[in-house]
């Protein structure tokens, strides 16, 4: 009956030890709501438009041919972001000129002046300006990407030797 009396014992204790455990475990849930808001932001770093050397009596002379160079604009835009990049009249601007047919002029220091336009082709036909209407669009990859700037300083200006420059302000609105 001892022997009994132990193991029915034996058998209390470890259906009370496998049970303990379990005997408060219970689960419930709860949804967690993540969001995050995205926002449209774009970046625009400009390089040095330089002509160069500009010859007004033989190379960029009447008989010569305009000096032309190019420019970039790095650009980085939120994925699928869209944005118009202007560039203003610089500092220089020739009596006439608007934001939307810019004239611009670099300026020796004094009140000497070499013409030059920006345009946004290589073909030089269309004229970038500071209009919605007379920048360029451009769509967000949320990689940085160069747009080309093309600059045309017109052949025959006689000038008199030095150095010019000019600063144009390039602006993106997204």
């Amino acid at each position: 009956m001892r022997k009994l009396h132990q193991n029915m014992l034996f058998t209390v204790v470890v259906i009370a030890l496998m049970t303990a455990g379990t005997a408060f475990a219970g689960t419930a849930t709860a949804n967690m709501a993540v969001s995050a808001n995205v926002s449209a932001d774009c970046q625009i770093a400009a390089s040095s438009l330089g002509f160069g050397v500009y010859d007004p009596v033989s190379a960029n002379g009447p008989g010569g041919t305009d000096a032309a160079t190019t420019a970039n604009l790095s650009v980085i835009c939120s994925s699928g972001s869209t944005a118009n990049i202007t560039l203003d009249q610089g500092l220089n601007a020739a009596g006439g000129s608007t934001d939307g047919l810019p004239l611009r002029q670099m300026a020796d220091g004094g009140s000497d002046r070499l013409a030059y336009t920006i345009y946004q082709d290589g073909g030089h036909t269309t004229i970038w300006g500071n209009t919605s209407e007379t920048g360029v669009n451009y769509e967000g990859t949320g990689s940085v990407t160069n747009v080309t700037v093309f600059g045309v300083a017109p052949k025959g200006q006689s000038i008199p030797s030095g150095t010019y420059n000019d600063l144009v302000v390039a602006t993106i609105t997204f």
